[in-house]
């Protein structure tokens, strides 16, 4: 049936005489907890064919939606059971996510047209061939990372994501709404941050390096209406929505609206605009009580906003250039006796780490939330992170590693293994090629536990997550096209249960993936083709010329 991901068993009906017919007649019955589903079935797949798939209570000619004791038992809570004869089909779910698992299933054996928003042959006879699928996740984290912080999202975009990420079984939407270049919610008590913070006056072309401009202001932001719809959308999806909110680095769009969280006995933050390029920003938040309360309050309404168990507050790539000269900074470290700049970092962390803990809610950040903490070798006064704070890992293995064995959850998402920004071929007709060769074949061979965690490390590792960073993703097109075909190896990987790395069998996955094409066309997907980018793909820069506009990096990426 050429399913992805690929289901855990499959075998026939039980009695089954060839192909389960859906028609005008063809009902649905929704038992408690599932009328969410039902729902959506209506909506998406009766979209496609046409059919209005009524309420009915028993019968044939029916698809039956439960959540079974059973099955959560048996499989989990995402599991599902399906089971399709020619006179019913059967979807059983461990909790209304897996029945919704399992329609997503049922639609992949509908065919491509299945994936269209209108029939596009109102008189076509459907049907779904019979048997019985038994499918679970390996992990309760699927995610990927979308960046609307460099370049804007659009709203109808990202909800046209939570659709593709619910094609792919995936889960978890970590929203990087903030950074140098931009700020994307609104805060009610605090409307700079979007009134200056969301817009840029122009944008670097291509890598940081390059010497060239778009000159065209960009920016935008997300209402606090816009977000509680997006929330909402992707819960009906069973998706949860992780927002990242950046501290103390990555900060400069939020020091431009409001300079006072600057470090103003350093510079003059008050001549800071939003960041029109790329790298790692010297700015970052004064280690003062305004800046905290102030972060604080944006926090309030981010909880308002968003239900997910996890926040994230970045806590990456913090140069201490300007806390080393501050001597605000360098009297807070005096007055908390503290190690060093290391350490104060640590400190920003752990204070926001125990506000989200007071409050139900869980931390989670980039792997350096760990540096200037106990066991870092600094001798850390701050105090351990709460037990609940969790790590994803960027920039490797190691810092999960370091986090499992220290008893805190990881979300394994190494760049060198899972940034989609980084280039799909080492051909020159990669479009702004950054970082390393990324196939579809090295992101299905991806494992994202390291063989070093014992057992129990091991099920700290609460799933893996694909980032998607759009420094060189100028639009949609651009951001499908890095995204897709390698999203759908990457959910295969973290649902089904697959053999070792050099053990998995490619040569299927490719198989699958013809049809799966033929799925992310009717979507409307701008992926990469197989052969390489089509002529309009290759995105040339304003000049006409792509040439030293990236930034490769040859041969193969570290393990580590």
């Amino acid at each position: 049936m050429d399913l992805i991901p690929d289901p855990r068993h499959t075998w026939p009906a039980p009695r089954a005489a060839g192909g389960f017919p859906i028609d005008g007649d063809t009902a649905i019955e929704a038992g408690p907890g599932t009328e969410g589903v039902a729902r959506w079935f209506r909506a998406a797949i009766g979209g496609a064919t046409g059919l209005s798939f009524p309420d009915a209570a028993g019968g044939d000619n029916l698809i039956a939606l439960s959540i079974s004791p059973d099955v959560a038992r048996e499989l989990g809570v995402e599991g599902y059971r399906l089971t399709v004869d020619d006179h019913t089909v059967q979807m059983a779910g461990g909790s209304a996510a897996g029945v919704f698992w399992a329609a997503q299933t049922f639609r992949q054996m509908l065919g491509p047209d299945a994936y269209r928003v209108a029939p596009i042959d109102p008189g076509r006879a459907w049907s779904v061939p019979t048997g019985v699928i038994e499918d679970a996740p390996r992990f309760g984290w699927r995610g990927m990372m979308l960046d609307v912080a460099r370049h804007f999202m659009p709203k109808d975009g990202v909800l046209r994501y939570l659709d593709l990420l619910a094609a792919h079984k995936l889960n978890v939407l970590h929203f990087h709404l903030t950074d140098d270049q931009g700020w994307r919610v609104e805060i009610k008590s605090r409307p700079g941050l979007t009134g200056i913070g969301a817009w840029r006056p122009r944008t670097k072309w291509g890598h940081r390096a390059s010497d060239l401009w778009d000159e065209k202001p960009h920016g935008g932001y997300y209402t606090q209406d816009d977000i509680r719809e997006i929330v909402a959308y992707a819960a009906e999806r069973h998706i949860t929505v992780v927002p990242e909110i950046e501290i103390p680095g990555h900060s400069q769009a939020a020091i431009a609206a409001y300079p006072e969280l600057g470090n103003r006995d350093v510079i003059d933050t008050s001549s800071l605009t939003v960041w029109d390029t790329w790298g790692v920003n010297e700015n970052l938040l004064a280690p003062t009580d305004n800046t905290l309360r102030f972060y604080e309050e944006v926090f309030e309404e981010v909880l308002g906003l968003f239900p997910s168990p996890f926040v994230h507050i970045g806590g990456d790539e913090c140069p201490k250039g300007q806390w080393k000269e501050s001597a605000v900074a360098q009297a807070r470290i005096q007055e908390l006796g503290l190690s060093g700049e290391d350490e104060l970092q640590y400190w920003f962390v752990r204070h926001f780490d125990r506000w989200l803990a007071a409050r139900g809610r869980r931390l989670i950040g980039w792997d350096e939330i760990l540096e200037g903490g106990p066991g870092d070798g600094t001798g850390s006064r701050a105090g351990a992170l709460e037990p609940g704070a969790a790590v994803s890992s960027w920039r490797g293995y190691a810092g999960g590693i370091a986090a499992a064995r220290a008893g805190h959850d990881v979300v394994m998402c190494p760049e060198q293994q899972v940034y989609l920004d980084h280039r799909q071929a080492a051909g020159p007709g990669e479009p702004m090629p950054i970082g390393y060769v990324r196939t579809l074949e090295d992101v299905y061979r991806f494992e994202p536990v390291p063989p070093e965690l014992t057992e129990a490390e091991a099920a700290h590792v609460l799933g893996a997550q694909a980032n998607v960073w759009t420094e060189v993703m100028q639009d949609r097109s651009r951001v499908d096209y890095q995204v897709f075909p390698r999203l759908a190896a990457f959910a295969e990987v973290a649902w089904s249960a697959l053999p070792a790395p050099a053990e998995r069998d490619f040569a299927d996955f490719e198989q699958r993936m013809a049809e799966h094409y033929r799925r992310l066309d009717a979507l409307g997907v701008e992926y990469r083709p197989p052969g390489g980018p089509l002529p309009w793909q290759r995105r040339p820069a304003p000049d006409g010329n792509d040439a030293g506009l990236g930034r490769p990096i040859e041969g193969p990426p570290p393990n580590v």
